[in-house]
């Protein structure tokens, strides 16, 4: 069973997931409000949002081994700090070259603060333990990307754009003093690094280094271009190419090398490289919905921005209202059924959010709202329980780290899918029957998202119908009481 400490270190990380996945998607609301204050158009703005998610996918690769070589605790602390310093250099900017230097700092504290914090909890995790444990932390990649329009559009309309760096400072200031306590409590164990121990590990990767971090920053750039509508397509193909060059070299390099940054032999383990795989599909399709959903209701509804912003603020009241029932499900049900189910509602929902129209009754799109959340809640959930299911302590790290690129780069990729289905839609619209109207283009885009989901629903068939017993508790299903593996 999980202690007053291993909780209260689980929903310390998670109020840090929230803080980082919150600033990954705010600034997009204040834009127009930014760059009126910092006297530059408003498409200059996005290199704010870009700076962010280019430094945490360049970075979040290093976080195992500065864990490994520095300790946990020192890391985390220092992280946490360095994001809250760095939000207050935000605020205080006082042009957009500052703001960007500042953000890349922020950052630099965000790629540590999460993949090293979910490294001390899952460390000291039983098994059995897991699922609810995820649930404390997944709560926050949910909530964050729906919250955000709303708190964003809040802030630019009643106060300073500002305040949207301002908020961070007495959340990190408790996350510090939190963090300080809980991890004095926390015994050091084998299976990581110590809270503030010399170092056992390895050199460090210097080539891993280079080429992980130039690869996935290119792809990261790459799909900041996707997600500007009039980028034209050829610098968009050449960081894609330069990235797909650089991130195959990083393959061959880290499979090839005795201590690599990251060790991708943890993709040999069924259930890990299925959360990597269904779940990047899985975090694309759901990381877009609260970025499309907002456009139409706005420009083709024609609603205000509050309005839409609160309808979709549902897609949160659906993740809050399955979160209880999760663990249950988990053991009920078990991985494979529960994905399986997840990835066809999420399919489902965005099938039928095609089909809205001005007319819709209000109440019908809320519905659909709150199932949409509801399933990419389990779903998420589900993916990254099934992830550490049966991960060994010694491919821990390595598989953390992992882990936690992958989620950071679909997250980054959300917009980017959302911006190319939308280009497409409007271009297959003119190619379908009768007249397109403006709805035409986000039906198009909704039902090629529902593709991607697809291929979840497709890996999720595919995984052994025992898939992560380890961590499930023995349900009573049937009238009969299944054996967990251990």
């Amino acid at each position: 069973m999980i202690d007053t400490h291993q909780r209260n270190t689980a929903l310390l990380v998670a109020g840090c997931f929230f803080m980082e996945n919150l600033d990954g998607t705010i600034v997009a609301t204040a834009a127009p409000r930014m760059a009126a204050s910092l006297h530059v158009e408003p498409t200059a703005v996005g290199l704010v949002i870009t700076a962010y998610l280019l430094t945490l996918a360049v970075l979040i690769p290093l976080s195992g081994w500065l864990a490994a070589r520095y300790g946990v605790r020192r890391i985390f602390l220092t992280a946490i700090s360095l994001f809250t310093l760095a939000s207050l250099a935000c605020a205080l900017s006082a042009n957009l070259w500052q703001l960007v230097a500042m953000r890349v700092l922020q950052g630099v504290g965000g790629a540590m603060m999460v993949p090293v914090g979910r490294l001390t909890v899952m460390a000291r995790t039983a098994k059995p333990d897991i699922p609810k444990t995820m649930a404390y932390i997944v709560w926050a990649g949910l909530v964050a990307p729906v919250i955000a329009p709303l708190l964003g559009g809040f802030i630019t309309t009643y106060a300073d754009w500002r305040w949207m760096f301002l908020i961070n400072l007495p959340l990190g200031l408790v996350a510090l003093l939190v963090a300080r306590r809980l991890l004095d409590a926390t015994p050091a164990t084998n299976s990581t690094p110590t809270t503030n121990a010399t170092s056992t590990a390895p050199s460090l990767d210097r080539i891993g280094v280079l080429l992980t971090a130039t690869g996935l920053g290119a792809f990261t750039w790459a799909a900041h271009l996707l997600s500007e509508p009039a980028e034209p397509w050829a610098p968009v193909l050449l960081a894609l190419g330069l990235s797909v060059v650089l991130l195959t070299a990083a393959v061959r390099h880290l499979l090839r090398t005795e201590h690599p940054l990251i060790s991708l032999r943890t993709l040999r383990v069924p259930t890990f490289r299925a959360s990597v795989t269904g779940g990047t599909a899985f975090w694309i399709a759901v990381g877009a919905v609260p970025f499309l959903l907002p456009l139409l209701f706005q420009e083709v509804f024609g609603w205000s921005a509050i309005k839409s912003g609160t309808v979709v603020l549902f897609v949160f009241v659906g993740n809050i209202g399955v979160k209880p029932t999760t663990t249950y499900l988990l053991n009920r049900f078990g991985f494979r059924k529960l994905l399986l189910g997840a990835s066809l509602g999420v399919t489902a929902t965005l099938v039928a959010s095609a089909f809205l129209t001005a007319a819709t009754p209000l109440v019908l799109i809320v519905v659909l709202t709150v199932i949409s959340g509801a399933a990419r809640s389990v779903g998420l959930t589900g993916y990254m329980t099934i992830a550490f299911s049966e991960v060994s302590a010694e491919q821990l790290r390595h598989a953390n780290t992992l882990s936690a690129t992958a989620q950071q780069l679909a997250a980054g990729l959300g917009v980017a899918a959302a911006t190319v289905a939308l280009r497409a839609g409007g271009a297959i619209g003119e190619l379908l029957p009768g007249t397109p109207s403006a709805r035409t283009a986000y039906a198009v885009a909704f039902g090629l998202l529902a593709l991607v989901t697809l291929t979840a629903v497709v890996g999720a068939y595919r995984l052994h119908p025992g898939a992560g017993d380890a961590v499930r508790r023995s349900p009573v299903a049937a009238g009969k009481r299944p054996v967990v593996r251990s």
